[in-house]
């Protein structure tokens, strides 16, 4: 069996996460030091709120050191929501460097006539990398559910896996430079689709250990 840390650093909602991880066929364990991080297989990092405060617990907790570290390793971590943006350079949601993972900054939907910020809801994907360990196997253009006011902008298009379309604007819904995942939406509200991304995860981190 899969050793899946599901990361308790403060910032995420990790009930419905450990709920869905559940029917997705894994068996997570909750950890709150980075040293336990340290010895998982596979990693998952949830996230809810703001930027800053979510680097301010990143960095508090001593996560900021030990999750490249992790990625250095090979081992493959999944980042949902506001755990895949502090992957990235920084945001402009707040001054805090983010974890740097990532080439690439995050930034707040533009303002246009009649755009609901934030996107709130089930939307659209267009696969980028539909071969990706992730997205292999599933719909084309599957429906997710999202809540949010800032995407990401990777800096290399390479790592863009997936994207979706609020009002006039095209957004990374997706990213991959593997063993790194990470999704702006929600896969643990996203249904039979968002429990088949996870399912992927866990089968392409089984993979790497054979």
């Amino acid at each position: 069996m899969l050793d899946l840390a599901l990361l308790d650093c403060g910032i995420g909602n990790l009930h419905s996460a450990t709920k869905a991880l559940a029917l997705a066929g894994a068996s997570p364990r909750t950890v709150t030091t980075p040293q336990e991080a340290l010895t998982a297989q596979a990693l998952v990092l949830p996230g809810v709120g703001a930027f800053d405060p979510a680097m301010v617990k990143l960095r508090e907790g001593g996560w900021h050191e030990v999750l490249p570290q992790a990625i250095a390793a090979g081992k493959p971590l999944l980042g949902i929501c506001i755990g895949m943006q502090v992957l990235f350079d920084g945001s402009e949601e707040g001054q805090r460097p983010g974890l740097g993972l990532i080439p690439g900054q995050v930034r707040r939907f533009r303002s246009e006539p009649g755009l609901t910020i934030p996107h709130m809801g089930w939307n659209q994907l267009a696969w980028a990398q539909p071969d990706g360990p992730l997205w292999h196997g599933g719909d084309a253009q599957p429906w997710v559910y999202f809540v949010h006011s800032y995407a990401a902008q990777p800096g290399h298009p390479a790592d863009v896996a997936a994207t979706a379309t609020h009002g006039h604007q095209t957004f990374v819904a997706a990213i991959a430079r593997p063993p790194l995942f990470g999704v702006q939406f929600h896969p643990e509200k996203s249904a039979a689709v968002g429990l088949q991304i996870l399912r992927n995860f866990v089968r392409y981190a089984e993979s790497i250990y054979g």
